[in-house]
């Protein structure tokens, strides 16, 4: 589980035959999860500047490959004793967004993004979302995109700051909307709830 607040800008040495070599100050382990630009991978071998991590085939296929070469946003999974901030992060992307608008305003930026029209029911107003690795908060919800205020600090602290129209983004949405929604979608075929079934539900968070 991540948060999607960002520890470090690292950099990709190379990608070949589906393994991606990181150049990072973070002193993994082998076995580690890694988050690089949201998405979850395991650590297969480590250097004295960095690490290496393979990506499976599922993986490919959702991801956009330009989002695996150059600077890229870095996060190890969280620890038990870690201060909660950001929201919950599994570091499982959903699909690939677009940016479509940038408007800078008086103190922040606003960036709009678009996304496949089935995956806008998990993107709520003011809720939880992941871009490239970044926990970030919804503001506006539109038939095929959303907007959000990006202020100053988290532009210069990620990589943000060299977004522009057309960048393909890395987007997992929020946790939560995806698990009820599957849960409606599949209650016309299955039993009621019960009350066990709704104590056994909130146990497992």
């Amino acid at each position: 589980m991540f948060t999607g607040l960002i520890r470090e800008i690292a950099t990709v040495k190379s990608y070949q035959n589906n393994i991606l070599t990181i150049k990072s100050k973070h002193p993994a382990k082998l076995g580690d999860s890694i988050a690089i630009n949201g998405i979850c991978l395991t650590v297969i071998k480590v250097h004295s500047d960095g690490f290496e991590l393979e990506l499976a085939d599922e993986t490919r296929s959702i991801i956009d490959e330009s989002k695996i070469s150059g600077a890229v946003h870095m996060e190890p999974a969280m620890m038990m004793n870690d201060r909660f901030e950001g929201h919950i992060v599994q570091g499982h992307v959903d699909c690939v967004g677009t940016v479509s608008r940038i408007t800078p305003r008086e103190n922040a930026t606003d960036f709009i993004i678009t996304v496949d029209k089935k995956y806008i029911v998990h993107i709520i107003p003011k809720g939880s979302i992941t871009i490239d690795g970044i926990s970030l908060t919804v503001n506006d919800v539109g038939k095929d995109n959303f907007r959000l205020t990006i202020i100053s600090h988290t532009l210069k602290e990620t990589l943000m700051k060299n977004y522009k129209v057309g960048t393909k983004l890395n987007i997992e949405t929020d946790v939560f909307a995806r698990y009820i929604d599957h849960i409606l979608a599949h209650r016309s075929s299955q039993k009621s709830m019960s009350w066990n079934d709704v104590d056994s539900l909130q146990m497992t968070y």
